[in-house]
């Protein structure tokens, strides 16, 4: 490894951690929503770090070539962030679709309500 890639390595972890917590320190991200990417950023932090580390996991789990591992922990965390968001989207389509349904029942309440006055005036 080159002292530039080791480098550029560490500054994009870094890189990531930044941003994440400020997104979160100005309230543009949420905590719950936050922990996979403080999760993805610290690990490569220490596999920009400590990239020997990243060699040593890898043969420990019997993956071959070391990047191979890193491509299949990025995509097995964007995966858990998609199931992440998808769950919470079911959450809200849920809470909308009762919110809606409240509303139209207030709506055709307050109809009702102004019918039977006018009714009631014109009687």
């Amino acid at each position: 490894m080159t002292a530039a890639s080791y480098i550029f390595g560490i500054l994009s972890a870094a890189l990531i951690l930044v941003v994440v917590i400020e997104l979160l320190r100005r309230r543009h991200l949420r905590e719950r929503h936050a922990v996979w990417w403080l999760i993805a950023g610290v690990l490569a932090l220490i596999a920009g770090v400590f990239p020997s580390t990243l060699v040593w996991v890898s043969g420990l789990l019997g993956v071959e070539v070391p990047t191979n591992l890193v491509f299949f922990v990025g995509i097995a965390i964007l995966f858990l962030v998609c199931l992440q968001h998808s769950s919470e989207l079911t959450k809200l389509e849920s809470k909308t679709r009762t919110l809606a349904e409240r509303v139209a029942l207030l709506e055709l309440d307050h109809r009702e309500r102004g019918a039977r006055a006018e009714n009631s005036d014109e009687g």
